[in-house]
């Protein structure tokens, strides 16, 4: 019967912006040299990032810790150095000079993964931070700077319905959310 190994959570310390493509070349390299069993998981955290381009909702992922790679192994023989070998890895979060890696506690670990399973969630499901009636200014698109007031949310579309003055006329405008602040 083969023993059962315990794999802990570390972070890698990596040149920021490079996280996604040293996250595929360390598994590369694990694999290559026949250590893939030993690592369960590698993962850069992500999080869901909402931008307004030219009045456009463009959903964009980010990475959330810039700078570091969460890996799920078993650091024992080879492993530590192989990945401290690949290019654009600067070493383990929390390791002492010559030292061990350090797992992370449950706690963090839990943390840091809560936080993109939560991401992943809240995007989508945001509760329309507005009510009817309330006083709102534009703040993307081309009524940028005019202020109105809330006639209608919609919230299928994830729109809101805004009444604003434009050169002495109530007009009704439908904007996305992101588009008003409140006043």
């Amino acid at each position: 019967m083969a023993e059962v190994v315990t794999k802990n959570w570390y972070v890698i310390r990596a040149v920021s912006g490079q996280e996604a493509k040293i996250k595929d070349y360390i598994m590369t390299e694990i694999t290559r040299l026949g250590y893939a069993e030993q690592v369960e998981d590698i993962l850069v955290p992500m999080e869901k990032v909402v931008q307004i381009r030219n009045g456009k909702k463009i959903n964009k992922e980010k990475v959330y810790f810039p700078g570091y790679i969460m890996i799920k192994a078993n650091l024992t023989g080879e492993i530590p150095h192989i990945i401290k070998s690949v290019t654009n890895v600067i070493g383990f979060l929390g390791e002492t000079k010559g030292g061990e890696p350090i797992p992370l506690r449950i706690t963090e670990v839990n943390r840091m993964l809560g936080k993109v399973d939560e991401l992943t969630m809240t995007t989508e499901h945001i509760a329309i931070p507005f009510t009817t009636g309330e006083s709102v200014k534009v703040i993307d698109g081309p009524f940028n700077g005019f202020n109105g007031t809330i006639e209608k949310v919609n919230e299928e579309k994830r729109k809101l319905e805004v009444m604003v003055k434009i050169f002495g006329r109530k007009t009704p405008l439908e904007l996305s959310y992101m588009q008003v602040e409140k006043l």
